[in-house]
């Protein structure tokens, strides 16, 4: 009995939707981190906003796994062929969730997620028109991302993976300060591009099963030489987009020189997957680089606001 097998046979169940909702995956949540140093402040509002996102995440990432088993695009990708993907990490492949217990889950998720969110804008002290509906906008797309209209499988997963990272800033800025601030959407949209890069190099590595179910990634859409200049254009364009607001004015003239450690990490992510060949160890390292752009941008909050 290999060691997989024995692993599989002791999983608890409570482990399991822990695994099925993600939960050790956080990087989404750190958003809120930057709104707390842009606004200076902790209140029910944040809290309840911060809780809201987990939900939904989860619904939506649980919905993802469901979709993914029911086409055997996981069956693939986390096959026993694949000794660099855990199979425990999709409950479902795995089979220590039915498939019934995995859908329950997601929509009490969802409900939850639906309620807090609602309660975040009630307390807030503002609802500016534009933040409450990239709200509903976002929540909606969430729970069709892989299910229903199946977004993800239409070509909008990149772009909705960004969207969703730059809602979880912007938002929750917009409800405490009532405004829109040019540097907090720069800070957004760098902040949406780091869950952005986790995806582009999982999709490298799962261009097969991708395109076997026929859900149409860039990866699976083009040739490998397309999908490695696509990575490259992002990863560049992350720090291009620092460096234009900082010579426009939209962020201090500092901030390009601030975020410049994560520019040179974001380089060495891609050197490790498309020359070293090493992809999915180039996918982990795009934590540490999101990680690391959180800190930057807290810190640049921090600067703006001690002036």
């Amino acid at each position: 009995m290999s060691a997989e097998t024995t692993a599989v046979g002791s999983e608890s169940r409570f482990r399991s939707f822990l695994r099925l909702g993600k939960f050790d995956v956080y990087d989404y949540y750190l958003g809120i981190l930057i709104v707390v140093a842009a606004v200076q402040e902790v209140s029910a509002t944040l809290v309840l906003f911060l809780l809201g996102e987990i939900a939904v995440i989860v619904a939506g990432v649980a919905l993802d796994d469901i979709t993914g088993f029911r086409d055997g695009s996981d069956l693939v990708n986390y096959g026993p062929d694949d000794r660099l993907r855990k199979k425990l990490r999709k409950p479902l492949v795995a089979g220590t969730l039915t498939e019934a217990e995995a859908l329950r889950f997601a929509w009490i998720a969802a409900t939850a997620g639906a309620v807090l969110w609602a309660m975040a804008v009630l307390t807030a002290p503002h609802r500016p028109v534009w933040a409450v509906l990239l709200l509903a906008l976002v929540y909606a797309a969430a729970l069709q991302y892989s299910c229903g209209l199946k977004l993800s499988y239409r070509g909008f997963q990149e772009a909705f993976l960004v969207v969703l990272g730059m809602t979880l800033v912007l938002a929750p800025y917009g409800l405490i300060t009532g405004e829109f601030s040019g540097f907090v959407l720069v800070q957004a949209v760098l902040f949406g591009t780091g869950p952005l890069m986790f995806g582009v190099y999982s999709n490298t590595n799962d261009v097969e099963g991708d395109r076997a179910v026929g859900r149409p990634t860039v990866a699976a859409r083009t040739s490998a030489r397309g999908n490695a200049a696509f990575i490259g254009a992002l990863s560049a364009g992350e720090f291009a987009l620092a460096a234009l607001a900082s010579l426009t004015g939209i962020a201090p003239w500092w901030f390009a020189l601030l975020v410049l450690p994560a520019a040179a990490l974001r380089a060495r992510q891609f050197h490790l997957g498309f020359a070293a060949g090493e992809i999915m160890r180039a996918r982990r390292l795009g934590f540490t680089v999101h990680r690391l752009h959180v800190v930057l941008l807290v810190l640049a909050n921090l600067l703006v606001v001690s002036g």
